[in-house]
């Protein structure tokens, strides 16, 4: 795994932020302690929620069109993007129209997370090398999203990388937290500032 420099490469070629207020990233490690997760709804050509996880220092990320569910029945594709930076976590507000991914984002959790993968054997294995092999479990920790999930791919290529022919589903397993599904992203609040995206889009799209 290359460093954050090569990792963020697609991140920066999409956007030009002399107009985007999408952070840069300053190539800083990340805190130590436990990895971050985030989870934004953006209401861009299509409306949809981005998963993020922290892995070393980027943030992997895959566009979920239905949000992530608390409910073990709900297989939610996933499909992956380019890597953020892990300033992205903070980030709220309106990417301006004809930007890359132009439209409204608010953070709708956010917290820490536990790697839980191993192998067959049941020994524990490096979480950026579990994803490369296509399947990932962990523990969120967040303002909504609690409990044991899985990131696995079904189709695509094996370096887990994004592309136009590769997807993952994610999925809560069973045990523990509550079934509840995901709530309406129109009517859903921020976990950062209490915004819906309706509020965001009139306080800072006419800046």
């Amino acid at each position: 795994m290359g460093g954050e420099d090569d990792g963020l490469r697609d991140y920066h070629g999409k956007r030009d932020f002399g107009r985007t207020g999408e952070p840069a990233g300053d190539g800083a490690p990340g805190a130590g302690g436990e990895p971050r997760f985030v989870v934004q709804i953006h209401d861009a050509s299509t409306l949809h929620f981005d998963f993020r996880l922290q892995v070393a220092d980027v943030l992997k990320s895959w566009s979920v069109p239905k949000g992530p569910s608390a409910d073990p029945r709900d297989k939610r594709l996933a499909v992956p993007t380019e890597d953020h930076p892990l300033e992205y976590e903070e980030f709220e507000g309106v990417i301006p129209a004809g930007e890359y991914g132009g439209g409204t984002v608010i953070v709708w959790d956010r917290g820490t997370y536990e790697p839980l993968s191993h192998d067959r054997r049941g020994r524990p294995v490096d979480f950026a090398e579990s994803l490369a092999r296509g399947h990932a479990r962990f523990r969120l920790h967040g303002a909504k999203l609690h409990g044991e999930y899985a990131l696995t791919r079904f189709r695509g290529g094996s370096d887990g990388g994004a592309g136009a022919d590769v997807a993952w589903l994610l999925v809560k397993t069973a045990g523990g937290g509550q079934g509840r599904g995901t709530p309406d992203p129109r009517r859903a609040r921020s976990a950062r500032t209490g915004r819906t995206l309706a509020r965001v889009a009139a306080e800072e799209g006419g800046e």
